[in-house]
């Protein structure tokens, strides 16, 4: 694992103990999809596992660039983001971070800005 993943992961460990996440490919779409823009709710970025099968990369892609969000493909697979995040005993396909702040730290690690009206 890079030193940059390392980071991001560490932030998201905040974002997760802050509350300020939504875990799992459909939490995530769905949040996308329904909550209005500038909600708490609205992840600001996406973070997708390496190990998601093509179709759900695509309907992450899909979505994330149809809401203007931004996503980046981690190097890891889903045990070890479940892991970051907190979920023992299975996998996690994408996390979606909600806290403005957090959010900005995360894409300034991958160089990808973070839209402050979504």
């Amino acid at each position: 694992m890079k030193q940059i993943e390392a980071r991001a992961l560490s932030y998201l460990g905040f974002a997760v103990r802050a509350r300020r996440v939504v875990i799992g490919v459909a939490l995530v779409c769905e949040a996308l999809k329904k909550v209005p823009n500038g909600s708490d709710k609205s992840p600001l970025i996406v973070l997708e596992a390496a190990d998601t099968s093509a179709n759900t990369h695509k309907r992450i892609v899909d979505r994330t660039l149809y809401y203007k969000t931004p996503a980046v493909r981690l190097s890891i697979n889903g045990d070890a983001l479940a892991t970051a995040v907190g979920k023992r005993g299975g996998t996690v396909g994408a996390v979606g971070v909600t806290d403005q702040n957090l959010a900005a730290a995360i894409a300034a690690l991958y160089g990808v800005s973070v839209s402050d009206s979504h």
